[in-house]
């Protein structure tokens, strides 16, 4: 940050929060109706995370 004294840092910052915040909203407005649980979608998301981690150190 010292490299660039010539950005507002606090506006960047600002304005990343921001995103952030409309991502969660989105986010938490989609997930209010799906029926899967917590713990599905992390037990999902490990089996993705496998099955990639698989199918990139094979190559194919």
């Amino acid at each position: 940050m010292d490299e660039f004294p010539e950005i507002n840092w606090s506006a960047v910052a600002r304005e990343a929060i921001k995103q952030k915040i409309m991502l969660l909203k989105r986010f938490r407005e989609f997930a209010k109706e799906s029926a899967i649980t917590e713990d599905d979608a992390l037990r999902l998301g490990k089996e993705v995370n496998k099955a990639l981690a698989k199918r990139y150190s094979t190559g194919k």
